[in-house]
């Protein structure tokens, strides 16, 4: 006793089945664009715009598409840039800090000397 498949048999009419159409679509890439836009009284409340692209990777970058490259929430190289920034940042300030802290200091020491002479 044979089951059936539960996938359809290629056509013989030259059908294409999933496997072809997704292969087409990411090679050539497919764009669905939409706005909503809800007004009232001629007064825009609301805008949503939606774009999608399905295509390969290797597609996307041909058209200049490539933001997941830069986000470091998808790459570990972006991620480390994010690091790096941030460190070279946190490092500007204490060096920041440490000059106004070191400026303080010595403001305070010269008071400090300057009430002793005055009540010796």
């Amino acid at each position: 006793m044979t089951t059936a498949s539960r996938l359809p048999e290629p056509r013989g009419d030259g059908g294409a089945n999933l496997a072809d159409i997704l292969e087409r679509v990411l090679d050539k890439g497919i764009v669905i664009a939409g706005d909503i836009r809800i007004n009232l009284l001629d007064i825009e409340l609301l805008t949503i715009k939606l774009r999608l692209i399905v295509a390969s990777v290797d597609k996307a970058k041909e058209m200049g598409i490539d933001w997941w490259e830069d986000d470091p929430a998808l790459s570990s190289g972006a991620r480390r840039k994010e690091l790096a920034r941030e460190n070279a940042e946190l490092k500007e300030r204490l060096a920041t800090l440490g000059e106004l802290t070191e400026g303080r200091t010595e403001e305070r020491a010269e008071e400090w000397n300057e009430d002793r002479r005055g009540s010796a």
